[in-house]
């Protein structure tokens, strides 16, 4: 009875004790607030400061659901993560009731449809738009790839991104028949769930480097004969969301599997540098593409954000001089993202893709080199509309990441550079990936890729075409002023090459 008494006296007082202690709580909370001195506003408005701190911790939030509009919101808006969110769910990803867009707005977009739209044969799949070209087949590689999705996801390594998202995405992009970029942290088991690989070798080497650092082609020579998925080898020169800046990885993140992976020591801080060291100059890259081909027998390109233009001249150069060289070149735009980037260099190190691209492709055409390259876009380029721009421009594949992010959860709360992504995708902590079931997301993945090429080539059909690939800048016209449009072939300069629908049984 005792016992009992004293129970039930805890209980019939429970309001009291709790008050109590968090009475007892707040004069705690006062005497640490007013004796720290790290945060001014904490110790002159104590307790009440805190809330300071709680608002600007939630601002993203409470901007991105209560405060911007449908437009506003960066690096998507609310719009265009509604139609990622809806074809991902197979939800309508319709709008009603008229454009909200701004359509004589200056440099905005106009794709150009025809009275007659191309008639596709009674048994076509909706789903399946393959690239028109084979990476490989004008350098003679022994494996020559020919994609069978243009739109695929872009390079987000496991590190930056969770096993679990990396699965989703690996599976979905399966599911797709797309092929998966596997990113510079090297291609971890989660990338060898059922899709294509294209394998990014960036300045750390990860999976193929030797206990130094440096490049070891018999260990990459090993991989990719043991790993089949692995289909292309992308070397990374720069990145859009950081150009010319290597990358660090913090001990704490280098788990036993990253460790694995990327064959460096578990537990201990991870740089990738700025530079190669494999190679300096042109020459020696080239030499180092096609000491990679031969070895792999694979097809072999580059990835690189714009800047200046001299590297670019002198590749076409000795490209042509040599008949070597990169089997593909992946232009990435200066908007595209990172897990983690200095303010700056996200904000104006290197050039925005439509300009980028704009430069560079015409150098290799003029040199009679753009037809032997298969060109790939990235950099915000996860939408119908903006494929079609950077395919009349010049692209023969696009490739997608924050996007393909949005696919499978991500909520754009801005945190892949702090570890702790509440939708789980961009982080290593075990309870925050947990929330991310691997087989419903790689579903999303699939569904959204497969959404956006039947999209894609609908609008390809509008236009009088049979592949999104025949896009050519004669097709958008941008407006230039009240009541003026002009042609994209007019603000390029050039009409990207043409391409017949070709043998695609390969």
């Amino acid at each position: 009875m005792g016992e009992w008494s004293e129970l039930s006296f805890y209980l019939e007082n429970w309001p009291a004790s709790l008050g109590a202690l968090v009475a007892l709580g707040l004069v705690g909370l006062l005497i640490y607030d007013v004796t720290q001195r790290r945060h001014a506003i904490i110790h002159n408005f104590p307790i009440v400061g805190h809330l300071r701190y709680l608002l600007e911790m939630i601002g993203p939030e409470l901007r991105q659901y209560w405060v911007a509009n449908d437009k506003e919101e960066m690096p998507f808006n609310r719009q265009e993560r509604r139609w990622v969110y809806a074809t991902s769910k197979g939800a309508n990803p319709n709008f009603g009731f008229g454009t909200t867009e701004q359509v004589y707005g200056i440099g905005f977009p106009i794709i150009k449809h025809t009275t007659f739209p191309h008639k596709p044969a009674p048994d076509a799949d909706p789903y399946a738009v393959p690239c028109l070209k084979v990476m490989g087949t004008a350098r003679g590689r022994r494996r020559p790839y020919r994609p069978r999705s243009i739109i695929n996801v872009s390079a987000m390594s496991f590190g930056s991104l969770g096993a679990r998202a990396i699965e989703s995405l690996n599976r979905g992009v399966g599911l797709a028949d797309a092929y998966h970029n596997s990113g510079e942290g090297g291609v971890s088991p989660y990338h060898r769930t059922g899709a294509d690989v294209m394998w990014q070798l960036g300045t750390g080497y990860f999976g193929a480097r030797d206990s130094e650092g440096n490049v070891c082609l018999d260990t990459l020579e090993k991989t990719c004969r043991e790993v089949e998925a692995i289909r292309a080898i992308e070397i990374k020169l720069s990145q859009g969301a950081k150009p010319g800046k290597g990358g660090i990885l913090p001990g704490a993140k280098v788990t036993a599997e990253i460790s694995a992976t990327r064959g460096i020591p578990q537990g201990q801080t991870c740089i990738s540098p700025a530079y190669h060291r494999a190679f300096s100059n042109v020459d020696e890259l080239i030499d180092f593409i096609e000491r990679v081909a031969d070895r792999t027998g694979l097809p072999v390109g580059i990835k690189s954000a714009i800047g200046q233009l001299d590297f670019w001249h002198e590749l076409a150069d000795r490209m042509k001089t040599r008949s070597e060289g990169p089997d593909f070149i992946t232009i990435d735009g200066g908007e595209g993202g990172t897990g983690a980037a200095p303010l700056t260099f996200s904000d104006h190190v290197a050039l925005p893709f439509k300009v980028g691209f704009a430069r560079v492709y015409p150098i290799f055409q003029r040199a009679g080199l753009s037809e032997e390259i298969v060109w790939i876009g990235s950099g915000k380029l996860g939408f119908p509309d903006r494929a079609v721009i950077a395919i009349a421009m010049g692209c023969d594949l696009i490739q997608v990441a924050r996007e393909a992010m949005l696919a499978i959860g991500c909520i754009q709360a801005q945190r892949c550079h702090a570890d702790d992504c509440p939708a789980g995708v961009a982080t290593q902590n075990r309870w925050l990936q947990a929330g991310l079931d691997v087989e419903d997301k790689s579903q999303r993945t699939a569904r959204y890729l497969k959404g956006f090429r039947k999209e894609l080539l609908q609008l390809a059909h509008a236009a009088g075409h049979a592949h999104p690939s025949h896009f050519r800048g004669t097709d958008i016209e941008f407006s230039t002023g009240v009541n003026q449009f002009t042609s994209l072939a007019e603000v390029l300069g050039y009409e990207r090459d043409r391409l017949t629908q070709g043998d695609l049984s390969s």
